[in-house]
């Protein structure tokens, strides 16, 4: 007995929902498989990876959003001890430590269970919400490799906000 249903039909890919996404926007993209994606999408402090899988067996479309910044073994404590202190600020999606790659990834799904079919809105909304966290924490993360800070100091330097100009 399964507790979900098998997949429905859908009026349409939600892989071919990003694609338009990305060509709307003059993206370099990737699609060598039908059920994934992968984007270049330029933030404010880096250049991020984008991978978008499309996960028929639990009807998710998930996100992956990853940074060129390679994270040394000597430092890697920090980075997971880091990445638990961001997780707690995170309302939406979150941040890993991938092994294979030893980078850090911005993770999250969107469920689409019984055949809902995505939206542009949706899809855009939480690219957004993973390039804008990605570009919010990134200093930390070059703060713990870089310069040698603790998880702690390096989470309250990127939660500085400054305001007005000089």
């Amino acid at each position: 007995m399964s507790l979900v249903p098998s997949e429905a039909r859908r009026a349409e890919h939600p892989v071919d929902v990003v694609e338009r996404i990305a060509s709307f926007h003059d993206w370099a993209f990737d699609r060598d498989d039908e059920d994934e994606i992968s984007i270049s999408v330029q933030g404010a402090c880096a250049d991020f990876h984008v991978a978008f899988p499309w996960l028929a067996d639990v009807e998710a479309l998930h996100i992956g959003c990853a940074f060129d910044l390679k994270v040394p073994e000597r430092r890697r404590a920090a980075i997971l001890s880091l990445i638990a202190l961001i997780n707690e600020h995170l309302w939406i999606g979150h941040f890993d430590l991938w092994n294979g790659e030893n980078v850090v990834m911005f993770r999250h799904a969107l469920l689409m269970s019984g055949g809902a079919d995505p939206d542009g809105r949706q899809c855009e909304a939480i690219l957004k919400a993973a390039v804008e966290t990605c570009d919010r924490y990134y200093q930390a993360f070059q703060f713990v490799i870089w310069a040698g800070k603790t998880a702690r100091e390096a989470l309250d330097s990127a939660m500085f906000e400054t305001e007005g100009e000089a």
